[in-house]
């Protein structure tokens, strides 16, 4: 039975046996056929015939590397997302207070202190004269700094006298006391962990605007990097029958060893919430300066980043996961991290191959992959590793590569060294450390520019990017390849879900800088529109 036919569309499927179409028809959730026009020459008394007007339409988006609880989260929290100077910062958390009850905590995020005449970290001192009494939490865009009020910090009993945690740091003052700014996750959860945490059913709720926000620029799935209050969510969520993205869901530490104990493996769930691979953190990331680097920063000749998770630590852990039946996706951006990791995995392929495990039943990822030593530049392709990067990051980073990794450089957010050698690419926002339009990480990875054309018409490092076809097949079937999900996601051909975006615009026929003005009118996923305006 055919429930829909899409007609009068400029459809470009991604498939290669059939590139170019005008018209799908549709059982189900499923493609039935890929065709022209003709297609409506099957239509029964019930099928549904939409007019796609001659836009252009894709497979769905995917982003490989995303936070969706706290997007939802964030979206409820002060908006610093790069405030070009503290002062605006402050006011902005100012103007929160006049509505937030007595003791209540305020959150924000999004501050990052490179944008600021001075580049200087702010401080505890800086929010107290705005807020004495409420405990304000803020984190930097990164999410691998944060800055407190000293409210925050009283609550949480951070003094002189604590000591630095594993993997994670205090900046200090000349006299050893706190300065506000947490370095890391083991530090940043001294104060954190007192936040209470949204219910499930708090989150799912929150989880509406931003699956809206998501369709509205052309996503029709996500791999999902938060706890497990995240999938309660979104299970909630689906029971509810609102669930309209495909999830992807890695495990961090907070529940791999439930996994473990209940016998769960990679892929468990369906086409809507499925199971992805154990996540670990090898380090910290640019922004402030944490990312585990082989030299030191420039200019900073005692500063070679933070290791979060020592090679010896995270190898116990990727092979423990890999034999119980799970791929592991290993957050590394300085290039000690990366090769780190390589090494890592380096020894799982050995344990996989003397257990006879097929590398393609452990898709083991790195995600970011930001810069990367010379001599590692073969290894992900030897080792068949999948590189989730986030090409909005090369954008609104250069400045920062420029004047902290130097000459380096060369080998930071460099997609087209690891494309070349036939490494699958799965593309990402990890929203909300950026927006989560996809259209906005396109736009970079084919023009290596800012939307206001910085650095330049060549834009930076050109070299490093990828052509529109090679883009959009790591924003589609490089995510669903990583999701074990390529015989069914990814392209428009028969038998594959549909999973579709309507857009005002044929990126291939203008100049890349339309893909950042071009509308979504409609986003369809399983066969449904999930929204349409035209």
């Amino acid at each position: 039975m055919i429930d829909r036919i899409l007609i009068n569309g400029r459809i470009r499927t991604l498939d290669p046996a059939h590139p170019h179409a005008s018209a799908l028809a549709l059982s189900g959730e499923r493609i039935l056929a890929v065709g022209d026009d003709s297609l409506r020459d099957l239509a029964g008394p019930r099928t549904i015939v939409d007019n796609l007007g001659g836009r252009f339409v894709l497979p769905g988006l995917t982003d490989a590397h995303l936070h969706f609880g706290w997007l939802a989260a964030s979206l409820q929290h002060v908006d610093l997302y790069e405030v070009p100077t503290k002062e605006e910062a402050l006011r902005r958390v100012a103007a929160r207070l006049e509505t937030a009850a007595p003791g209540a905590w305020i959150r924000g995020r999004g501050w990052v202190q490179d944008l600021w005449p001075d580049r200087a970290f702010p401080t505890a001192a800086d929010l107290d004269a705005i807020a004495p009494a409420n405990p304000v939490y803020l984190e930097a865009k990164s999410g691998h700094a944060a800055w407190a009020n000293s409210a925050a910090l009283r609550l949480a009993g951070v003094t002189a006298a604590t000591p630095d945690p594993a993997g994670g740091s205090l900046l200090r003052d000349a006299d050893g006391a706190p300065t506000g700014v947490l370095l890391e996750d083991p530090a940043m959860n001294l104060v954190a962990g007192l936040i209470p945490e949204p219910a499930p059913e708090t989150l799912a709720g929150w989880m509406e605007e931003a699956q809206a926000l998501a369709w509205a620029c052309g996503l029709t799935g996500f791999h999902d990097f938060d706890g497990p209050n995240c999938l309660a969510a979104l299970q909630i969520l689906r029971e509810r029958g609102r669930l309209g993205l495909r999830a992807v869901k890695n495990v961090n530490d907070d529940w791999i060893e439930a996994l473990y104990r209940a016998g769960i493996r990679w892929g468990f769930g369906d086409d809507w919430i499925r199971i992805g691979g154990q996540k670990i953190f090898a380090d910290g990331a640019l922004g402030p300066r944490t990312a585990a680097m082989i030299a030191p920063y420039e200019g900073e000749p005692d500063n070679r980043g933070i290791v979060v998770t020592e090679k010896e630590d995270m190898a116990e852990r990727v092979l423990k996961a890999s034999a119980l039946g799970l791929p592991s996706t290993i957050h590394a951006i300085g290039d000690r991290a990366v090769h780190d990791v390589l090494d890592v995995y380096a020894m799982a392929r050995q344990q996989e191959a003397a257990q006879g495990i097929p590398r393609s039943a452990r898709r083991h990822r790195i995600e970011h992959v930001q810069i990367i030593h010379p001599d590692d530049r073969a290894r992900l392709a030897e080792l068949d590793l999948i590189a989730s990067m986030q090409p909005i990051h090369a954008t609104s980073d250069y400045p920062m590569v420029d004047r902290y990794w130097g000459a380096r450089g060369e080998w930071a957010y460099n997609f087209r060294l690891q494309q070349a050698q036939g490494v699958v690419l799965a593309f990402g926002s990890d929203a909300p450390v950026e927006p989560v339009d996809p259209r906005k990480g396109i736009h970079a990875a084919v023009t290596r520019r800012r939307a206001d054309g910085s650095p330049g018409p060549e834009g930076w490092r050109p070299e490093g990017g990828l052509t529109l076809t090679e883009t959009l097949i790591a924003f589609t079937q490089g995510p669903a390849y990583a999701a074990g999900m390529e015989d069914r996601l990814g392209r428009l051909a028969p038998g594959y879900l549909a999973d579709l975006i309507v857009l005002e615009h044929d990126w291939y026929a203008a100049p890349p800088d339309i893909i950042l003005e071009t509308a979504v009118p409609g986003t369809m996923v399983g066969g449904v529109w999930r929204q349409r305006t035209f």
